[in-house]
């Protein structure tokens, strides 16, 4: 266990140090706990120690938090309980130690790490993007079952406490020193390895103010400002608490409509904190903790964690020439948001449409985008603006030959593709790789159009593209690997969770969603409303509902995406009328791209309302429902 947890004696302090071994992270697991434990006790009980410091090894990571391993081996509940109990125990002998313990965070510190982090007497961290504080148990279906739920809520600001721990996001360095999970800010040192230079410096600091601590120089003073202690007074009362609590579970019912359990068992198990005591809510929280794991939601998202580690990882290798520029070619609602997460991930994007208004609104559509962020607070104004120096839009090839893949977005027509590829070919270098954005059109075919088949790959994005993860990578016969490892590498860099695909009817995404959108089409026609229909779909466990869903895709997309694959499968995908899809196409009814679908959109999309000439559309096409 000395390979995972080392520790060192420097004078009178004690340095503990995590670094798992051929790992990325640290993580807790059952060994990592006895190891640590051991080490902590014999350190207790050294005399000539008077203070300790929790580092890490890893600069790009503190503590990640528990091994998910660990949890899935889990076969019931009362497992899961001793396993809090152990890791409450671990965390307590931490938080009452007599010897000042130091936290020295530097990059992440989630979940376990945090709950750490928390049992400590000062927590100092590095300022830079890759520290961030947060507690995400509650995206595997569980909730912080080493004592987060109690600490936190005595730490920070009730609500932020709360929204921590309900939502899982992660809190920024900045925010986490605002907010009072961090005591003390740690410059990065400029250097030509910076990043161990830094880790190093972490060190040094940390041992210095764990002496000052132990030597009572240095006195922790965590008192808010006036109006936060109000603020704090209020939510010690029972109408600040209900208050508090109730519009937390109005918000958590809003946004899971109740089908998840983990958001709800973590508000009350923080409230049991609050009103019984720490030990009635350090008992609750193991109790709930077991309850959790054991659910079919938290196995059904521990899985889905799996799919996705597995998705982040590149099968195909490293791209022989990692791709640092990027042509976008369309500036439409696709374009524009391919180029909006390329640019936030650093790479260098030229947005090219033939049409000045088009560009134009692909431009403020990724500036809004931006200023949005700046308002949630995941970036600064002079982040937002070293982002955005990163595109040049522009009506014409300029620097395109500078670019090592080109995205095209224009329209869904094969012919229209073809002319793009021989039209930019020449303009570019010969090791460039010519990704095609498309929902239904097979990429064996668009390449055809091409001198260099093997450097064409399809590369399908969903709307919106800066809020959903998945990307849908399509091969040919003819792609060869490095252009695979290439696409691979660049959806990775944009934050994706990356699939990859052999080219064939819907792909693979379009051919699942294709059956869900021909049904859709059916109960329709057979009398079900659209807000009836949405709302079935969301209540059971849809993030939109499934006509929304078809208006954010594009109605022209849906009717084209039934059409091939009622064509190429026949009856497996012929449950629905398509003329219906055809025939909103031919009146302009698109979806929410010309603001009229299922639904008619306003003030940019964000409100939508019945459309009353599809309502009398679909009474023309209307179905007796079949019998049992």
């Amino acid at each position: 266990m000395a390979e995972r947890i080392s520790f060192k004696i420097d004078e009178d302090v004690a340095v503990i140090k995590f670094d798992a071994p051929q790992s990325k992270v640290n993580v807790l697991s059952r060994a990592v706990l006895a190891s640590f434990t051991s080490i902590f006790d014999e350190i207790q009980k050294n005399d000539a120690v008077t203070s300790i410091v929790l580092t890490s090894g890893k600069p790009e990571c503190f503590i990640a938090g528990a091994d998910i391993l660990m949890l899935d081996a889990c076969r019931s509940a009362e497992e899961l309980i001793k396993l809090s109990k152990d890791g409450q125990e671990a965390l307590m002998n931490i938080e009452r130690s007599t010897k000042p313990v130091v936290a020295a965070v530097m990059g992440s510190c989630l979940g376990g790490g945090l709950e750490v982090a928390m049992a400590c007497q000062y927590r100092i961290a590095v300022k830079d993007k890759k520290t961030v504080f947060g507690l995400p148990e509650v995206m595997l279906g569980l909730l912080p079952g080493a004592g987060g739920t109690q600490r936190l809520p005595k730490l920070v600001p009730l609500p932020k406490a709360l929204e921590m721990m309900l939502t899982g996001k992660n809190v920024r360095v900045d925010q986490a020193k605002s907010l009072g999970i961090v005591d003390h800010l740690v410059d990065p040192v400029e250097s030509d390895s910076s990043d161990q230079d830094t880790l190093t410096y972490l060190e040094e600091v940390a041992v210095g103010i764990a002496r000052q601590l132990a030597q009572g120089t240095l006195r922790v003073d965590r008192t808010p400002a006036l109006f936060q202690r109000v603020l704090n007074l209020f939510y010690s009362t029972s109408f600040g608490l209900n208050m508090v609590f109730s519009k937390a579970r109005e918000t958590v019912m809003r946004q899971t409509k109740g089908l998840y359990p983990a958001p709800l068992k973590i508000l009350e198990v923080a409230r049991t904190g609050l009103d019984k005591g720490s030990s009635a809510g350090f008992l609750a929280e193991a109790q709930g903790f077991g309850e959790l794991g054991m659910s079919t939601e938290c196995r059904a998202l521990i899985g889905l964690y799996h799919g996705q580690t597995a998705c982040k990882k590149n099968s195909f290798g490293a791209p022989h020439r990692p791709v640092t520029e990027l042509a976008v070619l369309g500036a439409g609602l696709r374009g524009a948001g391919i180029a909006h997460v390329s640019i936030e991930r650093g790479f260098h994007v030229v947005l090219r449409d033939l049409f000045t208004d088009r560009i134009a609104w692909g431009e403020e559509q990724i500036r809004e985008g931006l200023c949005d962020a700046v308002k949630k607070e995941k970036m600064t104004c002079l982040e937002k603006d070293g982002v955005y120096s990163r595109l040049f839009p522009t009506p014409s090839y300029d620097r395109l030959e500078r670019a090592e893949m080109v995205i095209e977005c224009v329209s869904e027509d094969v012919e229209t593709k073809h002319a793009v590829i021989r039209e930019m070919e020449d303009r570019v270098s010969p090791h460039c790789i010519i990704a095609t954005s498309t929902y239904t059109l097979s990429i064996t075919r668009i390449a055809e159009a091409s001198k260099r088949p093997e450097k064409v790959i399809g590369m399908h994005y969903f709307s919106p593209v800066d809020k959903a993860p998945l990307l849908e990578v399509i091969t040919t016969a003819k792609t060869d690997n490095d252009t695979i490892a290439s696409a691979v590498d660049v959806g990775l860099r944009q934050g994706k969770v990356v699939i990859v695909v052999k080219d064939g009817p819907g792909f693979y995404t379009m051919r699942l969603l294709a059956s869900a959108l021909s049904e859709a089409i059916r109960l329709l026609q057979e009398g079900v409303s659209v807000e009836e229909l949405d709302n079935a779909s969301i209540h059971f466990g849809f993030p939109v509902g499934v006509v929304t869903l078809i208006d954010q895709v594009g109605v022209d997309v849906a009717a084209r995406v039934v059409d091939d694959l009622a064509n190429a499968f026949g009856a497996r995908f012929g449950g629905t009328d398509v003329s219906v899809l055809k025939e909103m196409v031919m009146r302009g009814f698109l979806g929410r791209k010309s603001d009229k679908g299922w639904y008619l959109y306003g003030d940019k999309g964000k409100e939508k309302w019945d459309n009353p000439e599809v309502e009398a559309l679909m009474q023309e096409h209307q179905i007796e429902p079949k019998k049992e």
